[in-house]
């Protein structure tokens, strides 16, 4: 339900002048519509949805609602998956959609500067065109924005040899929740000039400011990239061959573990028959190496194949050509979307050190046994981040269901006792919340609250995402 009477009529001709007409939504319609993300199967009514096509236009929303205490939610285009963009609180769901332009690439210094409501995929194609890399890209990068992406740190397939957003980030035009804006930085490769706000909003969640302007680092595009799929008769021996490959001395461009389950499940949704989905396999890898060498990545990829013998693999695939290997790629980037749709509405991000996956896996497959639940395994083995979608035959959410909690509390627990934490790349937002304190101390949640009252002392600002203020 939204959280009604917090805007007056008075307040509402307000915000609707800064906007326009258009773009003050308050029908039932769109609040529906704004008030759910892709997180379970949770629903929050805003009061009213605003639009702002500006810095100026945010700015003045902001200090509105700072002076009013109104809360304020603010909204990519609604792909995540912890809660962060759900308007718990109802007050104002302000959406970026309309901030879509791309401002400069600039090829003399490998940067671009964009708006936060571009489409990933849609910025890294313009960038391509130039011969230029921007290479996190989660499986959502067809309709996620590099905005959602900024505050959320997200990854992706690449980053097992690229890194994620944070390490291409170089400065953010910010609104505080006060209304004033801020750049955060320079559009230099080296800074050591005070604090690093711009890593702090990085992965923030929306939760200290609203970013309008980013500008971001570029690499040249790799000229060559080889794609192969690896199957195994065992999950566990799956997942201890992601350590091997980087002990051996490869790094790859991707390392995808996705389990049969899964992917039986994805296969009958886009009808493909690409990758081999007997019982007598159990998991599969999916080995990506880029480079600019053709010979060298040949060598590669030969050498990590007769590698994964060790490791009782089957018979290994190899993408022959563009379009085989843009059907693995279609494949492993709808797995969530596919698993979900079959009933797996439950999804966990864990993360720990790569050589700890088989335990974690192991791990997993336990809990679903003394909690009653059916998990899938897949995600960015390479980089030790581990996406666990769980079915429940009663329980389809686990924000606010005691049982479930358990179960996760157990999960997290031990995520924690392997060395990882518990979230890779979704964030905590809404539904990961309860576990902070699995993982940190309470100085490291005090520490935490203390910056957020810094940079939002009305705590309006997609409050009561990552910890409340008054735990």
């Amino acid at each position: 339900m939204a959280n009604t009477g917090l805007i007056t009529p008075s307040l509402a001709a307000q915000l609707k002048s800064i906007v326009g007409d258009p773009f003050f939504l308050a029908d039932e319609e769109n609040l529906n519509h704004y008030g759910h993300d892709e997180t379970e199967r949770l629903l929050f009514l805003p009061e009213v949805v605003l639009k702002p096509a500006s810095t100026e236009e945010i700015a003045s929303i902001l200090r509105i609602c700072h002076e009013n205490k109104i809360p304020v939610t603010p909204r990519g285009a609604g792909t995540g998956l912890s809660g962060g963009a759900l308007p718990h609180l109802g007050g104002v769901l302000l959406s970026t959609e309309r901030l879509n332009k791309i401002i400069q690439i600039d090829e003399r210094n490998l940067q671009v500067t964009t708006e936060p409501g571009v489409i990933t995929e849609v910025l890294q194609n313009a960038v391509k065109e130039k011969g230029l890399f921007y290479p996190p890209d989660p499986s959502s990068r067809g309709s996620c924005f590099i905005g959602g992406n900024i505050a959320e740190n997200s990854g992706g397939p690449k980053a097992v040899k690229y890194g994620v957003v944070k390490d291409y980030v170089l400065n953010l035009e910010v609104v505080l929740p006060t209304g004033d804006v801020i750049w955060t930085g320079a559009n230099v490769l080296k800074n050591s000039t005070g604090y690093n706000l711009t890593q702090l909003l990085v992965g923030s969640e929306g939760t200290l400011g609203i970013v309008t302007k980013i500008v971001l680092k570029l690499i040249p595009f790799p000229k060559f990239d080889l794609l192969m799929l690896v199957p195994f008769a065992s999950l566990e021996k799956a997942s201890e061959a992601v350590s091997a490959i980087f002990r051996a001395g490869f790094v790859p461009s991707a390392l995808e573990l996705v389990e049969i389950d899964a992917l039986k499940i994805v296969s009958k949704m886009v009808d493909s028959t690409a990758v081999p989905v007997d019982d007598s396999i159990a998991a599969h890898l999916i080995i990506e190496v880029d480079g600019n060498n053709m010979d060298v990545l040949m060598s590669e990829m030969e050498q990590i194949a007769e590698l994964l013998t060790q490791f009782e693999a089957g018979e290994i695939f190899f993408a022959d050509d563009a379009q085989q290997k843009a059907e693995l790629w279609k494949l492993r980037r709808r797995v969530a979307e596919a698993v979900k749709t079959s009933g797996y509405t439950i999804e966990e991000d864990t993360v720990v050190p790569r050589a700890e996956l088989p335990a974690l896996i192991k791990g997993v497959k336990e809990l679903g046994k003394q909690y009653g639940f059916h998990a899938v395994c897949y995600g960015h083995a390479g980089d030790g981040n581990l996406h666990i979608r769980i079915n429940h035959p009663t329980i389809k959410n686990s924000h606010g269901n005691e049982e479930m909690t358990n179960a996760l509390t157990a999960l997290f627990e031990l995520v924690k006792s392997l060395g990882g934490t518990i979230s890779g790349e979704h964030g905590i937002g809404l539904i990961q919340k309860p576990y902070m304190k699995t993982v940190f101390k309470d100085a490291n949640l005090y520490l935490m609250r203390e910056i957020k009252k810094a940079f939002d002392p009305n705590n309006i600002l997609n409050a009561g995402k990552i910890f409340d203020l008054t735990d």
